[in-house]
């Protein structure tokens, strides 16, 4: 059985959730978005990169965890110049070990005029303890 977790950050307009449950696992995408108005925010790389993971460690505590829970990562840029400024960033949020694999890919573009960055995560939160 799929739940919906309640992120308290703006909904897609899309057919889509943001973070679902399933058993201990949980399942989330984040983008650079103001969490209250869903707007994408302005600025670099490293911008939209802290806004992203702020989403995530949100997105992850509504659903009862951490970012200590979160196993995998995965980071879709548009530019590969850009990585070295989302790593800066990233070093920020994860600076625990053993850290989430995690793997980066450029793509073309993302569907958000002005978004740069778009992460999607899988977190294993054991809820019996």
């Amino acid at each position: 059985m799929i739940e919906v977790i309640d992120t308290g950050i703006a909904p897609s307009s899309g057919p889509i959730n943001d973070c679902v449950r399933a058993g201990n696992h949980v399942w989330l995408v984040v983008i650079a978005e103001d969490p209250k108005t869903g707007a994408i925010i302005d600025g670099d790389i490293e911008a939209q990169a802290r806004q992203a993971l702020s989403n995530l460690k949100q997105a992850v505590t509504a659903a009862g965890g951490a970012l200590t829970n979160i196993v995998q990562v995965q980071i879709f840029l548009i530019d590969s110049a850009d990585a070295p400024g989302m790593n800066r960033v990233y070093a920020e949020f994860f600076n625990h070990k053993p850290y989430p694999i995690r793997a980066t890919v450029v793509v073309k573009e993302l569907l958000a005029k002005g978004l740069r960055i778009e992460i999607t995560a899988t977190a294993v939160i054991d809820r019996t303890a």
